[in-house]
Order: structure tokens, then sequence, then C-alpha cells
């Protein structure tokens, strides 16, 4: 898929919107009193799966262990004294907020930061941590955009300044600087650079200095696949909001890219690969318990990404931007739970059983496969009916056993509803 027309070279040398070459480098000296330069790491477990050269930019050890603190720190600093004296405020559904309470209370100076209500325990903590006495944390609202309308509502009360999570010339010239440090790092131009895509403001940065320095680098931005909104802006050739979101991958759920994000996306963007929240949760345990790496779900995209573009990516030199680190340690049961049922290994049934001695066993001994496992079993037994509901939960060794435990199922006569088939009871009895 190619979802844009490509600008020439000499279009994008000269920068997008606003957003040029010199604009990165001044970031680059500003942000140098505060970040961490992250590490360039060749991973050899990725190397060897994908028979190509992968390099992890791990903005996962970043101060705030995430790229947002680049944006926040570039843009707040170029405040005037009159400005940083009202304070400032921003919405974030986590990973912002931290880089912006990191940079008040670095610069001691006032925020209000508006989170919605469904962001991660973990990243609330962490949030007041660095924000310490200078950051008033509110949580409301279920997604990013009622935090933004909440902040807008301050920012006209209050006089406070607004700091965008991505839709700002700031923002994104303070995230091209993780671009600029990949180039310094490797020895060769990379020929694939994946980055995550939520507003667009890390890819916008990352793609304006990449076709800047390397034009013939492919920049391929990776989106998780409930909450697609660029894809459907370069679609659609305009900026639209999406009805509904997957809220799962939280630090890239956004019913609505930038303006500015779209603008430059659409000329530095080689293509956009869309990841289902499955895919994510597996890509977070394999790189856990291969590479001892702790991502956060949108963190795990651009390596998730890698397996669409299996057979181009032989052979290349493949730089993968891990945005971020911040997973709560109280999702990974959910992490392992999508994953298992995103790979075809966890199944859930609504089986009605008759009720009289020994049907359960006979389920056991006569359905069950020698190397499935019920992890879930709830049953209701009603002495007025013949039969009685169970919901069953059945985790696979192998995805190809998934039709031979159905054909016995079959053969046997139970009378069944597969939940995975049905989205709707699904959400409800899971």
């Amino acid at each position: 898929m190619k979802p844009v027309e490509q600008e020439s070279t000499e279009n994008k040398n000269s920068g997008h919107a606003g957003v040029g070459m010199e604009d990165i480098v001044r970031a680059h000296h500003v942000l140098r009193e505060v970040i961490v330069r992250t590490p360039l790491q060749r991973d050899a477990v990725l190397s060897t799966k994908y028979n190509c050269n992968v390099y992890l930019k791990r903005e996962d050890l970043q101060v705030v262990r995430s790229f947002k603190i680049r944006g926040a720190y570039n843009m707040i600093r170029s405040l005037t004294p009159a400005e940083l004296e009202k304070g400032i405020v921003c919405a974030s559904a986590g990973n912002h907020a931290q880089g912006v309470a990191f940079s008040c209370n670095a610069l001691g100076i006032h925020g209000k930061i508006f989170m919605p209500s469904t962001t991660p325990n973990q990243k609330v903590k962490q949030v007041r941590r660095f924000g310490g006495s200078n950051v008033e944390v509110v949580l409301i609202g279920d997604t990013y955009d009622d935090a933004y309308a909440e902040a807008m509502r301050a920012c006209d009360e209050q006089g406070m300044t607004f700091i965008h999570p991505f839709d700002q010339p700031k923002i994104i010239a303070g995230n091209g600087t993780v671009a600029m440090e990949i180039m310094e790092s490797l020895d060769e131009d990379a020929d694939y650079v994946f980055v995550t895509i939520g507003g667009g403001g890390l890819a916008a940065g990352v793609g304006t200095y990449m076709k800047t320095v390397s034009p013939e680098t492919r920049i391929i931005g990776v989106e998780p696949l409930g909450a697609a909104s660029m894809s459907e802006a370069m679609f659609r050739k305009q900026v639209v909001t999406l009805d509904d979101i997957d809220k799962f991958v939280d630090g890239a759920a956004v019913k609505r890219v930038g303006d500015l994000t779209y603008n430059i996306c659409s000329s530095t963007l080689d293509d956009i690969v869309k990841v289902p929240e499955g895919k994510a949760c597996t890509t977070i345990l394999e790189l856990y318990n291969e590479n001892a790496i702790v991502v956060e779900p949108a963190g795990s995209l651009a390596v998730a990404a890698l397996e669409q573009y299996r057979e181009q990516i032989v052979g290349k030199t493949v730089v993968c931007v891990i945005s971020g680190g911040n997973n709560d340690i109280d999702r990974m049961q959910e992490i392992k739970e999508r994953s298992l049922i995103y790979e075809g290994l966890k199944y859930y049934f609504m089986v009605n059983f008759p009720q009289r001695a020994g049907a359960l066993r006979e389920f056991l001994e006569e359905v069950l496969g020698p190397n499935d496992d019920i992890t879930r079993f709830e049953y209701t037994k009603k002495h007025d009916k013949e039969n009685g509901p169970a919901l069953v939960g059945i985790e696979l060794m192998y995805k190809e056993d998934y039709q031979p435990l159905i054909e016995r199922m079959n053969r046997k006569g139970i009378a069944y509803t597969e939940l995975n088939k049905n989205l709707n009871l699904f959400n409800m009895l899971i």
C-alpha cells in the first residue's frame, strides 16, 4: 500500500508546514539539558527472525520512559516569561502528560494536566511523581478527545497556554530529534524506519528529518487497527474524526490526528501499516520474554509491523522506534489473553451441558484433546431444566488443535455457541 503520492526530494529538503531541518537542530540543542540520548541497539533476535539488520531506538529508556519529553520540553522552553507565569495546560493519555509534568518540575512552572479516566494507574502515578507540587492532575472523560475539550476550556477561562501533544511545530521539531540521533548512530543510511502513529507528532518529526537527510529511506507509519485515524485521513484526503475507537493501545488511540501532522505525514510517509491489537499484545510478550524489553502497547507497534514487511526487509537495515515503555503490570493478564485469542490459542464457548451425572466427565475425556486445557469454567445448575449453560474457556497448545476440538464437539452432539465469533456476547461475558 502507498497511501500518498511522494513529493520531490527538493520540496522535502525545504521542510514542511513550518517544521524544517533547522527547527529540529535547534530543538536538539535545547533538549540536551534535559533528555538522555537513548541507545540505538541492533537486536539479534529480530534480525535473525527477519533475516535483516533490525535496530531498536530505545525511547522506552528515555527519562520519562517515552519520546514525549522531547516535544513537550522543546515547546515549553519556547514560551515567553509572561506565558510561563500564567502556567500551562495539556491533555494526554499518559506519556505526553509525563513529559509536560517533568518539564514543569524542571522549569519550576505550574501545569494543569487533563487525562482520560481510562488512563492506566501506572501512568497517572508517574505524572504526579514527575510533576510533584508543580502539577495538578484532572481525570475526566473516556478518551483523549474528552480530556482535550476540558483542557481547552481551562485555557479559555484561566489564560493558560495549551501544550498540544502532537499538532504544533515545536512539538514536532522536538520529536524529530529522535531521527537525528538515529542517523548519527548508524554507519549507513536506514532502508526502512518504522514509527508509531497516534496523533502523528512522532511520525511527522521523524519523517521530516529522515526525508531531508536520507530521502531514499522508506518511512513506515504504524497504527493500531482499532484506532487508525491517520489511515482514514489519508484515504479521504482530509482529517476526519472517527466515531469509535478501540482504546486498548492507549498511547496511540486517537480519534482525530492533527491537521499539521496530517499535512507532513502526507508527504513523508511511504506507507501506513495497521496492526491488530492482539498482534501488539503478542509483540509485547515476545519483546519481554526474548529480549527483556518492557514496552507499552503503543511502543510495540513498530516491531509488530515487521511481520507485514517480512519479504521487503530481507537483507535491509531496519530501524524500529520503541516509542514508550510505560506498561502497567496490572494489564499483563489482559495482554496475555488478547495475545492468545489473536494467535488462535484461546477460545470461549457457551456449552449447554445435560444436567446429569457424568456429563462434565464425558466432556473432559471425550471432547478435550490431550494438549487442551480448561482455563475458565462457570456452570449454573438449574434443577427444573434438563440442560444447563456453562461458560468454558479452553486454551490450546497449537492453533491446529482448534478444528479437531470443534469436530469432537459436533460428533458428541454438544450444543454450544462460540463466543469468539460473536463480538457482542464475547464482550458481555468475557
